[in-house]
């Protein structure tokens, strides 16, 4: 089955534990106002937004609905030197190279009670800082590297020409991901985990008084807008009144909901959906996954068993009430084990003893 495992990062104070709060629906972080309030990262499961279960549970019936879910780690802030073991820097970054993609929450408000780590109030600064701190994690990472022999094999020196490109450019303040590598210099680099290769979203972290006009001075993406206070509000409301509240704010999403969905786009992840009596459940699989892959996210028997998928897309599944409706109807498609599952389809596997 595939993961998804994101690390919120960023300055002390930037709102990491304030967003990491509203995404679990529940006070567990530490939000005191001094930096380093969080040494050992805060972790947790959050439910990936998805209408269509809902939908599919009132067509079969069925009150149990499982979503897709992600995992979100508050990671303590980064701070100037944490390549050097600055603030516990080197118990941060080991924690940062576990995640799947980083989620870089960057300081857009104003508020004096809140001390900020380099008394000023600067979000492409702190940008810079932050990033520049994993470029040269990730320097110390490649200069650790021993350069093989002359008679060692192609791969090897392959492999060295690789991470000497990689060196220059990030000693030119590029990040790993934005070298232009080869399909094969980036497998032959991969075990380096380096930090600046891994996926990033920038979360911008605004004032709920200024949430329409913060205008975000950086160059990256992707950008995720929000007032992590204003998240933090809406956990105690009804659904209903959620969006009446968003939409004094003229928004018609959550930005955790954003963030959730942005996380599965970046990392090329789609859901597809099984609806029986039983249960309405989303599958998370990469993207492009072929159909006996995705029964093996199921159960490792149903790969090894594997026959065939009844396909159908969500919205003809809606549109005919359901498995019987649209097999009479003829809307249901028979796949074999190398059809590639779409997002939003709703399949049944078919299992051999």
């Amino acid at each position: 089955m595939a993961s998804l495992q994101v690390g919120i990062v960023g300055l002390p104070n930037a709102g990491k534990s304030t967003l990491f709060n509203a995404l679990l629906k529940k006070q567990v972080a530490d939000t005191t106002n001094y930096p380093f309030c969080t040494i050992e990262p805060n972790k947790g499961i959050v439910e990936v937004p998805d209408g269509r279960l809902p939908v599919l549970a009132e067509i079969v019936r069925t009150q149990k609905i499982i979503p897709a879910v992600v995992e979100f780690i508050d990671i303590a802030g980064l701070v100037r030197g944490a390549h050097q073991g600055e603030g516990l820097g080197n118990q941060f970054l080991a924690q940062i190279r576990e995640v799947a993609v980083i989620s870089q929450v960057v300081r857009l408000f104003k508020n004096p009670d809140v001390a900020h780590v380099e008394k000023r109030l600067n979000p492409k600064a702190d940008v810079e800082i932050v990033n520049s701190e994993l470029i040269l994690a990730d320097l110390q990472t490649l200069m650790k590297q021993k350069e093989p022999r002359i008679s060692t094999d192609k791969e090897a020196l392959f492999r060295w020409q690789a991470i000497q490109k990689l060196k220059r450019h990030l000693d030119q303040g590029l990040l790993a991901r934005e070298v232009s590598l080869t399909p094969a210099e980036r497998e032959l680099t991969k075990d380096l985990c380096l930090l600046t290769a891994k996926p990033m979203i920038y979360v911008a972290n605004v004032g709920e008084d200024n949430l329409a006009g913060a205008v975000v001075d950086f160059d990256y993406q992707p950008v995720i807008k929000l007032s992590a206070k204003l998240e933090e509000s809406l956990i105690l409301l009804p659904k209903k009144e959620q969006l009446d509240y968003l939409a004094e704010y003229g928004l018609s999403e959550a930005g955790l909901s954003r963030l959730i969905k942005t996380a599965y786009e970046t990392l090329g992840l789609i859901s597809f959906l099984t609806a029986g009596e039983k249960e309405v459940r989303a599958w998370t699989i990469r993207k492009g996954m072929r159909a006996q892959e995705a029964a093996g996210v199921i159960h490792t028997d149903f790969a090894q068993k594997f026959i065939k998928a009844e396909v159908i897309s969500f919205e003809d599944f809606v549109q005919d009430g359901g498995w019987a409706n649209c097999r009479s109807l003829g809307k249901v498609r028979l796949e074999g084990r190398d059809y590639q599952i779409k997002d939003g389809e709703v399949v049944d596997f078919k299992i051999g003893a």
